[in-house]
């Protein structure tokens, strides 16, 4: 049964990417959403804050320090009564040095802006999110958390977390059945905007594959925001790789294949969080002490 149901959800990827290309899906109205979009200082940020036509005055917070995050978090409750309920992830950064000649710091810094931030960030607005069943989180990852290249091990390792714990909240959100709270993870390729100045590919194959426009690059990672897509690549091409493997993964269990370790995790070594106490004294003496 479990295999008749993935080779149907094959069957409704196929048939939904065919209709999309005719017909377009109805955008959902954004009309009273709070948004809250990180790195709108930058060439990418500032153009979805124009995309969302988001006219609120920003707050300086350093991403990756969790404290401010949370704190901030709640100021902006109180001073708006209300809760974000539209999360942009878009801060990033790169050290620009090979990773033997990279200070520490500055790798470092790539993991607590690309990576570290997404935490805190879902930890201060996504609680709201699930109370009210109700929200979207946008998070803008890169190619370069879903296939490596070299010399920049620091940008391509927060990616690829980027990347995971996406896909690991969206999980978590579909199986406990938040659907009013929806995900949507961009990955595009090398943006315009002079993060990457002198990147550079063949040059038969940069005639077909040039540095995204940063208008289009929005433009398109909005179309998929609106309507709702749990991914999308830009250029599209290279979501063909990707669509498969969703359906292979939830077939296999995969998407919650974690919840009877972080269950047995919190058995073994939270007795707070239980009541199994009895059972963990005399499994784990030295933890009843």
């Amino acid at each position: 049964m479990d295999l008749q149901m993935m080779l149907l959800d094959v069957i409704y990827f196929i048939l939904r990417g065919s209709v999309r290309i005719v017909f377009r899906p109805r955008t959902k109205p954004i009309d009273g959403e709070l948004v809250l979009i990180t790195g709108s200082g930058g060439v990418l940020g500032r153009l979805f804050a124009l995309e969302f036509t988001w006219d609120l005055g920003p707050r300086l917070v350093d991403v990756t320090n969790r404290v401010e995050v949370y704190c901030t978090a709640d100021e902006v409750r109180t001073d708006l009564g209300r809760n974000v309920t539209m999360l942009v992830n878009n801060a990033r950064v790169v050290a620009r040095e090979r990773l033997m000649d990279c200070p520490d710091e500055l790798v470092e810094r790539t993991m607590k802006v690309n990576c570290h931030a997404l935490f805190w960030m879902t930890k201060a607005f996504v609680p709201q999110m699930k109370e009210q069943n109700h929200g979207h989180i946008i998070t803008i990852a890169s190619v370069l958390g879903l296939f490596s290249t070299a010399c920049v091990e620091d940008y391509c390792a927060s990616k690829f977390s980027a990347v995971g714990f996406h896909e690991s909240l969206a999980h978590e959100l579909l199986t406990e059945e938040f659907d009013g709270v929806k995900t949507t993870l961009v990955c595009p390729y090398i943006v315009d905007t002079g993060m990457f100045d002198r990147c550079k590919i063949r040059d038969e194959v940069a005639l077909f594959l040039a540095p995204l426009d940063p208008e289009y690059c929005v433009e398109q990672a909005m179309n998929a925001i609106l309507i709702d897509q749990p991914l999308v690549c830009i250029p599209r091409t290279l979501m063909k790789a990707q669509l498969s493997n969703v359906v292979t993964y939830r077939f296999m269990g995969s998407d919650k294949c974690m919840y009877p370790f972080i269950e047995t995790v919190c058995l073994a070594y939270r007795p707070s969080c239980c009541h199994r106490t009895d059972y963990i004294e005399k499994k784990h003496p030295l933890l009843s002490q």
